[in-house]
């Protein structure tokens, strides 16, 4: 079952307490700025609506109409579902099987895993060159990330048959006439917003990253991207208490200052709780 991993967020912050001074990381928390905090929210907000603009976007180049208050409502509850679902992807599931309607699920699935995707190379091609930051580690992370992204474009161009239709759904969103330019200044703002808000929570636990946010943050937001937690709880932290020291904080620090963005995001998708109410 899906559900053993709600276990694992509270076992990784149980051995992340034991294996850092747990009463220091805890101490950062409690004296968090407020106004940074809530700056880091109120970037979070931006993010879930540039992104459900986004997918709006990409859904309409798949000939899918999908209103804009629609998709803003269903990417609150998406984003409120990835949060407390196992699996980080039960809430993008459920908005693609609730905009279905008119084009079917396959279609609007595709809308919806295209818009992630958009989301992950923007990631990946902010990180690739903000590697260069860290020369001592940089040779390692690019070799890999270009090989994860070279075999995914090989499978898209010569792979079986459904990845050559995803393909060619992903050039119909990204390349059609006029798609482009919308493509990456919404992954631009979503991408800036959702670095902001962790390099704020860490400022507001007393540990500004500088410049180096845009090569730390990115690194411990991919750690939630592995299945094995809840909303990415705990291997988040243990990213950022790995991560922080390289840019002079201490691993209490990043743990801190990951648990503040962690409660953000939390606190930035509870709209998603009055679209059920409102609709009846």
């Amino acid at each position: 079952m899906r559900f053993w991993r709600l276990a694992v967020p509270p076992l990784l912050l149980l051995a992340l307490w034991q294996v850092v001074d747990g009463p220091a990381a805890l101490a950062a928390l409690r004296g968090v700025d407020p106004l940074l905090w809530l700056a880091a929210l109120a970037l979070l907000n931006v993010q879930i609506l540039a992104s459900a603009l986004r997918w709006r976007l990409t859904a309409g180049f798949l000939g899918q109409s999908l209103g804009r208050g629609q998709a803003v409502a269903e990417y609150y509850l998406a984003t409120l579902g990835n949060m407390v679902l196992p699996g980080g992807v039960l809430g993008d599931a459920g908005r693609a099987v609730r905009a279905q309607s008119g084009v079917g699920l396959a279609v609007a699935a595709q809308a919806v895993m295209i818009e992630r995707l958009a989301g992950q190379v923007a990631l990946f091609a902010l990180l690739l060159p903000a590697l260069a930051l860290l020369p001592g580690i940089a040779a390692g992370p690019v070799l890999a990330l270009g090989v994860l992204l070279g075999a995914g474009a090989v499978l898209v161009v010569a792979g079986p048959g459904w990845a050559r239709r995803f393909g060619a759904q992903m050039r119909r969103a990204w390349l059609s006439p006029g798609a482009l330019p919308r493509q990456l200044a919404l992954s631009a703002v979503i991408l800036a917003a959702n670095i902001g808000a962790f390099a704020l929570c860490s400022a507001a636990v007393g540990a500004p990253l500088g410049a180096l946010a845009l090569v730390l943050v990115p690194l411990a937001l991919l750690a939630m991207l592995i299945p094995l937690s809840v909303g990415g709880w705990g291997l988040r932290e243990g990213a950022a208490g790995l991560l922080w020291p390289l840019a002079g904080a201490t691993s209490e620090a990043g743990i801190a200052a990951s648990i503040a963005f962690g409660l953000a995001a939390l606190a930035s998708g509870l709209p998603g709780l009055l679209v059920p109410l409102l609709r009846r």
